[in-house]
């Protein structure tokens, strides 16, 4: 069958989960020889041309540490799925992006199935500040950031403002400010939406001491693309 998996094939992708876990990155040519205990770099390249082949990883061919594991990978291995922290995000006064490389977090297990059924990229991002409370997301959490092509009023997004990142609920309304982004403490202020805006996702979920918690989304009813 087309994913099915030797031992051999197992063993080197759980080599690959554990290095990815625990450092951030895929392992070089010569650590996973030597983690499998073979003598040439081309034993472990027809194993990596096999899981490929089998989709449990995908491989950017001429780029350094390119492999990344698959949703079928995860499964056959019956370990939690990794994503990468990409940056963080302020919730509260816009800030500059801020880039983070390396760090990656698994989700937790029953998470599987619903990963796999997702279709556009998703990836982690860390939240700065205290303005989504009133929505569950706090300081330090983790957020799941999935890319969308439309919005819809009630959404809480991951906006781009100038060059600054924010976490808001994106608004639509018949009235004014008419097309704003919603902080979820009185504390802060509406922001208005304007041309130098842009949504680069929706989060999905918040991870908090490795429990996966559902966002809550309310009064969706006129969209943005």
């Amino acid at each position: 069958m087309k994913n099915q998996i030797t031992t051999r094939q197992k063993e080197l992708l759980s080599i690959i989960y554990g290095s990815i876990r625990a450092i951030g990155y895929p392992p070089t040519l010569e650590e996973m020889r030597k983690s499998l205990g073979v003598a040439s770099n081309q034993s472990i390249l027809d194993l990596l041309q096999k899981l490929v082949a089998c989709k449990f990883i995908k491989k950017q061919e001429g780029a350094a540490r390119s492999i990344s594991i698959l949703p079928v990978g995860y499964k056959v291995l019956n370990l939690p799925p990794l994503l990468q922290t990409v940056g963080m995000a302020t919730a509260g006064i816009p800030m500059e992006a801020v880039e983070i490389v390396g760090e990656w977090q698994a989700l937790p297990a029953y998470q599987n199935e619903k990963m796999e059924r997702l279709q556009a990229n998703v990836s982690l991002v860390k939240i700065a500040g205290d303005s989504m409370v009133g929505a569950g997301i706090n300081d330090g959490d983790a957020v799941l950031v999935q890319e969308r092509k439309e919005y819809y009023s009630g959404d809480i997004v991951l906006a781009e403002i100038n060059n600054e990142v924010t976490v808001k609920r994106f608004i639509s309304d018949d009235k004014p400010p008419y097309v704003y982004l919603k902080p979820e403490n009185p504390k802060y202020q509406n922001i208005r939406f304007t041309e130098g805006m842009r949504m680069q996702g929706k989060i999905i979920a918040v991870l908090r001491n490795g429990q996966m918690i559902n966002i809550k989304q309310s009064y969706a009813h006129k969209k943005a693309k």
